[in-house]
């Protein structure tokens, strides 16, 4: 089956130190999982949505975790307009187990 990736919107999540420095930028990804996805959609009792999502996306890539202070998300459409990018509850139960303090979303 294949996938039309135009049509899906492009998410994208930025950890931030306390001083703004970025620490990571993950990206939503309709055709990689990471056993860290799966751990909180199994823990969310939502173990099909196996697919990597940006907020974990940059949690995984985030090279200095014990810094990470703030992550936005910002989520766009196919034409590039800013759409709802709040975390879901996968995303959410990843990141109450991370030090991050400020979570900002559109």
């Amino acid at each position: 089956m294949r996938i039309d990736m135009s049509e899906k919107p492009n998410i994208t999540a930025i950890i931030y130190n306390k001083r703004g420095h970025v620490l990571s930028i993950g990206k939503n990804s309709y055709l990689k999982t990471h056993p860290l996805q799966a751990k909180h959609a199994i823990i969310v009792e939502q173990p099909n949505r196996i697919y990597l999502h940006a907020e974990i996306d940059a949690i995984i890539k985030c090279r200095d975790l014990d810094r990470a202070f703030k992550i936005v998300i910002t989520r766009l459409n196919k034409k590039g307009a800013a759409m709802l990018a709040k975390p879901c509850a996968i995303c959410q139960s990843a990141i109450s187990q991370t030090p991050l303090q400020v979570v900002e979303h559109s």
